[in-house]
């Protein structure tokens, strides 16, 4: 299958200062979303708690986020789950996570008759066969575990548990229940922040809207969040760094500059586009735009192969020249592979899902401006370079070589 025919040169580099200062325009655009109207970031990196509950009957918007408000939760976030199959999902996401106060923790000791040296305890008749050698206390807030000496008595642990204000077990059954018959672990399950909302849409809606239980529960603490946030944002400039070493290694160090340039340009466009459409920003996101990086440096490897190989094949041709030549022999396999691996993400944005299309999205976006920038950002880039910091050399020295071969051939004619 053949797109453009065999011999057909294309003038890209006489157009190319309109395509970068469109470029720059449409980058200097998307960093400004990112501040107005802003990057959305998710639940992965700012923390919180997410609940996805089918609904026994259509229920607007407005109606849960009132509900959710009045449940106590501020700033809910509520968004419809459109997917084939289903109907009446909604995702409801809020800022509090669950947390136990040091209050609490100290609270929670004191009732286990565990205080630190030199304390009185609460309860002076504690009998030594309730009290636990340690006590730990998860970094969700949602479990609390014991360890003791000997067999413990559940039904006592679970009455001194209940005396504490502000800690709420799960239910009466799963509340206490023993981890480890050897270790004698004792493992108190606590209501989460998902518990609590799922119960306060029951309230607030009925029982026949809200179903018992939620589809989905997860959730996530702002310090983890912040962590993952920054763990994201180094894997993407580690692979900027590494990938312009390998640039600058594999061919020459006056390509590497705009093979970066290229995948700034590209993460960056990709990115703003997130923020226009108001996507939200998720560990799959950072995916994506690992994705990006990695195919658009492809096909701009691609195009400098092809750059380097002509070098030394038409040795009247200026750089320029070279360049529109390498793109136009390349141009029909770019649009072979970036027009199917298009048509794929197409049918993930179109059939799929929740975050599934937020990927797709933004490998669609990704796969257009990188094919893009290969042609308009990366190959300009190298020739200015060329040009400005090398004196044009690159094609001064592949004439040199050549003539150089031409006179070590026996036969050769001077």
């Amino acid at each position: 299958m053949e797109f453009i025919k065999p011999g057909r040169q294309f003038d890209f580099m006489s157009k190319r200062r309109y395509f970068i200062g469109g470029s720059v325009l449409l980058l200097l655009l998307s960093i400004f979303t990112y501040f107005r109207p802003g990057l959305r970031l998710g639940t992965d990196f700012r923390g919180g708690t997410e609940i996805e509950v089918a609904l026994l009957q259509s229920v607007s918007t407005t109606e849960i986020r009132a509900a959710v408000e009045h449940a106590g939760f501020e700033s809910p976030e509520v968004i419809e789950v459109t997917s084939p199959g289903t109907a009446n999902r909604v995702m409801i996401r809020v800022l509090e996570v669950n947390s136990i106060s040091e209050e609490q923790k100290h609270a929670v000791r004191q009732h286990f008759c565990l205080v630190e040296e030199g304390e009185a305890k609460a309860d002076p008749h504690c009998a030594s066969a309730l009290v636990p050698t340690e006590i730990r206390f998860s970094p969700g807030g949602d479990k609390i575990s014991l360890r003791y000496e000997s067999a413990p008595d559940l039904a006592a642990i679970q009455k001194q548990i209940e005396g504490i204000e502000g800690i709420t077990l799960q239910s009466p059954e799963r509340g206490v229940v023993l981890a480890n018959e050897r270790d004698h672990k004792v493992e108190i399950h606590l209501r989460s922040k998902g518990d609590l909302l799922l119960d306060g849409l029951r309230q607030e809606l009925g029982t026949d809207k809200v179903p018992a239980q939620a589809l989905r529960v997860e959730w996530i603490g702002p310090k983890a969040g912040a962590q993952l946030r920054d763990a994201a944002i180094k894997s993407v400039l580690i692979a900027i760094i590494f990938i312009m070493a390998y640039i600058a290694f594999r061919f020459d160090l006056r390509f590497a500059p705009g093979g970066i340039v290229a995948l700034v340009h590209d993460v960056g466009i990709a990115l703003g586009a997130m923020a226009i459409t108001q996507r939200e920003i998720t560990i799959s996101t950072v995916a994506a735009m690992l994705t990006i990086v990695g195919y658009s440096i492809n096909d701009t490897v691609i195009v400098y192969d092809r750059i380097r190989e002509n070098l030394p094949r038409h040795r009247g041709l200026s750089f320029s020249a070279i360049i529109n030549l390498s793109i136009s022999e390349m141009l029909g396999r770019t649009i072979i592979t970036s027009g199917v691996t298009a048509l794929s993400m197409l049918a993930f944005l179109w059939w799929g899902t929740g975050m599934i299309k937020d990927f797709a999205f933004a490998l669609l976006v990704g796969i257009g401006v990188g094919t893009y920038s290969s042609i308009y950002v990366a190959a300009p880039l190298t020739e200015w370079i060329d040009k400005r910091f090398f004196g044009g050399s690159a094609v001064q020295q592949r004439r040199v070589v050549s003539r150089a071969k031409v006179q070590k051939r026996p036969d050769a004619v001077v």
